[in-house]
């Protein structure tokens, strides 16, 4: 499989013009709150049989998206990174966009819209602008933790930008262990998988009030089969964020689980090739054995 959505951050060594990198990261994260890096991951990835990974930006700067290209100049097991640009400048982000082309393993972009104040970043004109400009270079843009802020300014982009690959991730978030909530995740994430230039990750599904398990998110795994379709349905471990959980064997195997209720065709498609099609990644889908 590839693991379409892992994250690497360095606490120790990253400046980001002074100012203190991941600012949402902190000792209330436990474990989580110190270093992850390149080595880490891929012993991680290698002991659970995951042949490469799309690295994610977990931090809106430039610094965190040279990080990552220069972990993937140094490492084959990186097929992409999905970075960040200034999306509320349409000028710096081309400019942005210019540079970062030089490296054919960026394939994608996301902002950390659940920690911006603007509830309608995604419908700002000058964000819309800039992701024009994504849809025109083929690259996908990611959409985190959309519920309940900007699932439906998700719906609104995908609708009105038909050329641009809208990547939805961790299912938007879904409130599983509140059944009032849930109607209003679902509603506007039914309306996403109706538009064909949408996907989403089976990802980041550690969630509140719900134990981690294949029969706790069956429900839910089915209600994005339905909504999305194998076809535009990618897996994605959320590491090291996930680590929070459950360690990364124990996170993949519920996935896993999960996904070995469909056909071995629709396995290959969730497994790898939904992301390998998405992201543009310069690689061949594996069969399944």
């Amino acid at each position: 499989m590839i693991d379409a959505h892992l994250h690497l951050w360095n606490l120790d060594t990253f400046v980001t013009g002074g100012a203190r990198p991941y600012s949402w990261l902190g000792p209330q994260h436990g474990g989580l709150f110190r270093s992850f890096g390149e080595d880490e991951a891929e012993e991680v990835l290698a002991a659970a049989g995951v042949r490469g990974a799309v690295l994610v930006q977990a931090d809106d700067s430039v610094a965190d998206t040279e990080s990552m290209l220069g972990v993937a100049s140094r490492n084959p097991w990186v097929l992409g990174v999905v970075g960040w640009i200034q999306l509320d400048s349409p000028a710096e982000a081309a400019s942005q966009l210019d540079r970062f082309a030089t490296h054919s393993v960026f394939r994608g972009v996301r902002h950390l819209v659940h920690d911006d104040p603007r509830d309608d970043f995604l419908d700002l004109p000058p964000v819309r602008e800039s992701l024009a400009l994504l849809a025109a270079r083929g690259l996908a843009f990611d959409v985190p933790d959309a519920f309940p802020r900007h699932l439906g300014g998700t719906v609104r982009l995908a609708r009105e930008l038909p050329e641009l690959t809208v990547v939805l991730d961790h299912l938007g978030k879904p409130p599983l262990a509140d059944a009032t909530a849930m109607d209003l995740w679902r509603a506007d994430f039914r309306e996403l998988g109706r538009l064909p230039n949408t996907v989403a990750k089976l990802s980041g599904l550690h969630l509140p009030g719900v134990e981690y398990s294949a029969e706790s998110l069956r429900s839910l795994f089915d209600e994005a089969l339905e909504a999305f379709g194998p076809d535009r349905l990618m897996i994605g471990s959320d590491w090291p964020v996930s680590t929070l959980g459950a360690p990364y064997g124990r996170t993949l195997d519920v996935l896993l689980e999960l996904v070995s209720s469909l056909s071995v065709p629709e396995q290959d498609a969730v497994l790898e090739a939904t992301a390998i099609r998405a992201y543009g990644l310069p690689v061949t889908p594996l069969p399944q054995d």
